[in-house]
């Protein structure tokens, strides 16, 4: 179950991606194993973003 300050950063996201920026959503799910929020989005699927429980962005190399 996320957490509220997921759930809001999901939101602001989300609201990013689809009315500002014009990107579908394609994956929103939660990973297990560490809780985080896993995003996938973009026409070609290039846009990935992981939300930690305090709601704060992963930042990962790719």
């Amino acid at each position: 179950m996320p957490t509220v300050a997921q759930l809001k950063s999901l939101y602001r996201v989300s609201y990013q991606l689809t009315y500002i920026m014009t990107q579908p959503i394609h994956l929103i799910c939660v990973d297990n194993r560490t809780r985080n929020i896993y995003i996938l989005a973009g026409y070609d699927e290039e846009l990935e973003f992981q939300i930690l429980p305090n709601g704060e962005f992963a930042d990962e190399p790719n």
